[in-house]
């Protein structure tokens, strides 16, 4: 019972941390440009990722039971798991690097499974839809093809998007582009607000609804008084996974807390190293990385929030010409990504090891 509540305790603290960590790359750009005071901003985006983090539980699906297997996922797995994740996000925080919460997330679960299993067969690589590419499980096609196709499709919306910009406003004056886009970037914050919270406020509740089902399974909670019984959580064979309603009201309302501790280092690498942005900008960027993030998560995959926002801002600087995008931040960004999914795997997997070697798995 003890173990059930730390892993709950643990990922509550990754879903903090993510509040501050992803959610200033949501605001960087309306802070960058000046419509919203930093303060303000954070206000918003905890409201709005409040409000997201009830529209839809696919993505939380997918990580309960599309990432690893469920037996392998016992409590102490979960734990070294959240760890490599904590781990790897601290670190990128503190230098300023805004990497994927989502894929460390990933990258832990699957090095904790792996190290706790001693076989691949843990991690669930491919599992076709029926159907639709879209419907499949697994690694493939819920993490690496979207891992892949996000940010292309951010780069290229955001370079589009801006295109079409210059060519209606062409003929504006920039005083009069800068009034009416510093209302309309509010409306497109407030957009990448709720999309952050459709997709990474689910994250933590599939893992936590994950942990729950594990316990189920393996008889913890056979013995729970009467008021402990909303703690029983079963997956029958072939059926959806349900988050229950208090999990989605205690991961919304911890990245809400989160996100009210803001993330400066991150919208300053965001918003002024990487390429200077005005409200019109910010508006493109922000109205093409909240598409992306919506879609993804009404399609149940957990893509990152960091490369949705990072590179339809990079597509929005490049509309302005090459030359105006810092290509020594962004390959400085590009390496934080890539490293992402293995570091976190490894931090994981060493903690697994070490849970091992004192007797706690």
């Amino acid at each position: 019972m003890l173990l059930t509540f730390t892993v709950i305790f643990v990922a509550l603290v990754f879903t903090y941390i993510n509040g501050f960590h992803d959610t200033a790359n949501s605001i960087a750009t309306v802070v960058s440009t000046k419509v919203l005071s930093p303060r303000q901003a954070v206000m918003l985006a905890a409201v709005t990722n409040l409000a997201g983090a009830f529209l839809g539980t696919a993505v939380a699906a997918t990580i309960a039971s599309g990432i690893v297997e469920t037996q392998v996922a016992t409590m102490p797995v979960l734990c070294c798991a959240l760890l490599g994740a904590i781990a790897w996000n601290l670190l990128t925080w503190w230098l300023g690097l805004p990497s994927s919460s989502s894929h460390a997330l990933v990258g832990g679960l699957c090095g904790a499974a792996l190290a706790a299993s001693g076989r691949w067969s843990a991690i669930i690589w491919s599992i076709p839809g029926k159907v639709h590419w879209w419907q499949g499980k697994g690694i493939l096609w819920k993490v690496l093809v979207p891992m892949v196709t996000s940010p292309v499709l951010g780069f290229v919306g955001g370079m589009l998007l801006m295109g079409l910009l210059y060519y209606l406003l062409r003929n504006w004056r920039p005083m009069v582009v800068n009034r009416n886009f510093s209302v309309l970037q509010l409306f497109s914050a407030a957009y990448m607000g709720l999309a952050h919270g459709m997709n990474d406020a689910q994250k933590t509740m599939g893992l936590i609804t994950l942990a729950l089902i594990g316990g189920t399974a393996a008889g913890q909670f056979d013995s729970l008084p009467g008021w402990l019984s909303f703690l029983k959580t079963t997956n029958p064979a072939g059926q959806p996974v349900h988050v229950a309603a208090w999990i989605i009201i205690l991961c919304a309302l911890t990245m809400c807390a989160g996100t009210a501790a803001g993330g400066w280092r991150i919208i300053k690498t965001l918003g002024h190293k990487m390429v200077r942005l005005q409200p019109v900008h910010g508006f493109a960027a922000e109205t093409t990385g909240a598409t992306v993030l919506a879609v993804a998560a009404y399609f149940g995959m957990p893509v990152s929030t960091t490369h949705a926002i990072t590179t339809s801002i990079m597509g929005v600087g490049c509309a302005k010409g090459f030359g105006a995008l810092r290509l020594g931040v962004v390959e400085r960004i590009i390496w934080a990504w890539v490293l992402t999914l293995p570091a976190s795997g490894a931090v994981a997997y060493g903690a697994v090891c070490l849970a091992r070697l004192c007797g706690w798995l």
